[in-house]
Formats: structure tokens, C-alpha cells, sequence
């Protein structure tokens, strides 16, 4: 195996991305070189996803990471050569270019490892999720495998909403925006998977007024961690599962799949806990 990790990170406004420094601090600790670029396409609407990725790989990257709203485009490239455990997502975060190409989902394997380890051994639910985009394909297949009874899903683009039901089957419902109320009333679990409260996307998928009856909250927002959402949660007494939560499992599971090598958690989380946002 190379001494250098050559990766990126292509996405919208990621310029507070902590996914560097995190994987610097496992590099550090491998007796590896981290050589990172960010590649942001927010204000780019010309970019070429596969094209850039072309010319990544004729670079000689190890890899790159994948965050919203490339996600699908993401799965669309890696086709048929993405990792099994995950290839039924229909969303990627991390190409693999070496040995040959391969797609992964380390949000799906992240999000999973963040529930248990915030959760343990208790179900999600039934659960209301905003957003039906790449990350909630990623969260929606693994709250079924954590064990949720149900789940309701809306998004500006119905159709989407639509095909994240279809891809995962019962116990997944999709709905029409304006149903929503009468979803989250209902739930157990409340889950924002848009990009609403992220820098440059102020406001929140949830109306303070309907939150408050269930017992838990996720946002895949991390910069900044207490979202307006998150905060709306913990004020009513919900139980929070935050992006950073989310983002520490992700990055572990992101370096494994760069390097071959899994780093020790009990060493790694609290060195990656000194990332965590300070403005939240």
C-alpha cells in the first residue's frame, strides 16, 4: 500500500468540511501522508461530474469522497461495481479508484454505528424523514435495518420521494409535502435529510410547533452542529442524534475503505471529537 492518501472531497459549499482533518488524524496515527483536495461545485453549473472524476483517476487518486448533491451521480458512475453491501442505495459517497473502481456508501455504515453507539439496542420507530436526496438514501435503508417500523418520506421533488419508496419497499411511504404534518405528528423520530441549516442554507424542514411528541431527532447537518432544528429538538426534550455523531462513524468507516486499515474507535473518537464545530 502507497504512504500517501491522495483524495478529495467533491460537493456544494463545502468549504467548513471537517473531513480532512479527520483523516489526517488517522493518516497521522498509520504512518500515512494525507494529500487532499476540496473540489466544491456550488456556484459551478457547468461542472462535469464524470468528466472531473475522469481526470482524478488519471491522476492517480486513491479515491474521493462525495457529498451533496453529487451523491446519485456518484452510484450512476460506479454502475454495477458498487460494493454489495450497499449497491441497493442508489447513492455513494466514496469512489475507489485503486486497485480498480468501486463505490461505497460510508454514510449508511456511519449512521448505523452512530445509532448504536448513541441508542444501543433501542428501535427507531416510526419514523418522518424530510429530504429524499443522497443522504436519505443512505439513512432510510439503514433505520429498516436498525429495525423501524415505519417510515415516511417527503421532498420537494415528489418523484424522488417517490423512487427512495420503491427502492426500499414496505416499511417506507412516500408522501406529498403537504401531508407532512400529519406525519411528524405521528412519528416517533424526526430525521432532516436536506440541506436545510447548513452554512449557506439557513431555516429548518421541521416547524418548531409540530416537534415535541417524539422521543428522538437526527439532522445529517454537522457545520453547524446544533442546528435550529437540533435545537428546537432538545428545548422539547428529544433524545439527539447529531451530523457530527453521524460524521465521526462516517470518517472512520471512509478511511477503512481508503486504506485497508481500521483504526482502533477507542482511540480514534475522542482525538475526531476535537473537530467538532465551535460554533455549535
Amino acid at each position: 500500500m502507497s504512504t500517501v492518501l491522495k483524495c478529495g472531497l467533491i460537493g456544494g459549499n463545502i468549504s467548513r468540511t471537517r473531513l480532512p482533518f479527520a483523516l489526517d488524524i488517522m493518516c497521522k496515527a498509520n504512518g500515512l501522508t494525507l494529500d487532499f483536495t476540496p473540489i466544491d461545485t456550488e456556484h459551478d453549473d457547468a461542472f462535469d461530474f464524470s468528466g472531473t472524476v475522469d481526470m482524478l483517476r488519471q491522476d492517480g487518486w486513491t479515491g474521493v469522497s462525495v457529498t451533496h448533491p453529487h451523491k446519485t451521480e456518484a452510484a450512476g458512475y460506479a454502475g454495477r461495481r458498487m460494493d454489495r453491501a450497499v449497491d441497493h442505495l442508489g447513492a455513494s459517497n466514496l469512489l475507489l479508484f485503486k486497485p480498480e473502481l468501486s463505490g461505497w456508501n460510508t454514510d449508511y455504515l456511519g449512521f448505523i454505528a452512530a445509532w448504536q453507539a448513541v441508542f444501543r439496542n433501542r428501535g427507531p420507530g416510526e419514523v418522518a424523514v424530510a429530504g429524499a436526496g443522497g443522504v436519505a438514501r443512505a439513512i432510510v435503508p439503514a433505520l429498516i435495518r436498525l429495525g423501524a417500523r415505519k417510515v415516511t418520506v417527503w421532498d420537494l421533488n415528489f418523484d424522488a420521494a417517490k423512487e427512495l419508496a420503491r427502492m426500499c419497499g414496505r416499511p417506507v411511504t412516500a408522501i406529498p409535502i403537504e401531508e407532512a404534518p400529519e406525519a411528524i405528528a405521528s412519528a416517533t423520530g424526526l430525521v432532516n435529510a436536506t440541506a436545510l441549516g447548513m452554512g449557506g442554507h439557513p431555516g429548518t424542514a421541521f416547524d418548531p410547533t409540530l416537534v415535541g411528541p417524539q422521543w428522538w431527532a437526527f439532522d445529517a447537518v454537522y457545520t453547524p452542529t446544533d442546528t435550529a432544528f437540533l435545537t428546537d429538538a432538545a428545548a422539547k426534550g428529544l433524545k439527539i442524534l447529531t451530523g457530527f455523531d453521524l460524521f465521526r462513524f462516517m470518517a472512520i468507516e471512509t478511511f477503512r475503505v481508503y486504506t485497508g486499515l481500521t483504526p482502533d474507535r477507542a482511540t480514534i473518537l475522542p482525538q475526531l471529537d476535537t473537530l467538532r464545530p465551535k460554533d455549535s
